[in-house]
């Protein structure tokens, strides 16, 4: 058997073994392998440097693995509705209160640096910690 068969055996296997098992790390390993194994078959590459090539497609894959991971996607949730909308003040005590955004009242929260609004204000909504907004005035 020659070592671009070996590599591309290794490779299909590991991407078999993906589909068998839970998780998402065998995927990028299996690309690898089977990278190095097209890279030996195009170059016909000594077995150190076929290593080498293992290697660095590996980073490269498993690199482009994480970052595909990293990216969050965000669900159409109610909550995710309301941040950048306008709120009307009810009423504030300190930090803490109440406002209206479209026909409900929701608990409502000022950030430190924000003076307490007087009731009628207009308020941007600019996150969502649980059933709380947080708001800060508009402008």
């Amino acid at each position: 058997m020659t070592a671009w068969v070996a590599w591309l055996l290794a490779g299909l296997g590991l991407l078999i073994a993906e589909a068998v098992l839970p998780g998402a790390f065998l995927m990028w390993l299996g690309l690898a392998a089977c990278g190095a194994g097209l890279l030996t078959l195009a170059g016909d590459l000594r077995f150190e440097w076929q290593v080498i090539a293992f290697a660095v497609l590996a980073a490269v894959s498993v690199a482009v693995g994480l970052r595909l991971r990293r990216r969050r996607v965000s669900l159409n949730t109610q909550q995710a509705g309301l941040v950048g909308r306008t709120a009307t003040a009810l009423v504030f005590r300190g930090r803490e209160g109440r406002v209206r955004l479209g026909d409900s009242d929701w608990a409502a929260r000022l950030p430190p640096d924000v003076v307490e609004p007087t009731t009628g204000a207009a308020l941007k909504v600019t996150d969502v910690q649980g059933t709380v907004l947080i708001v800060r005035p508009e402008g």
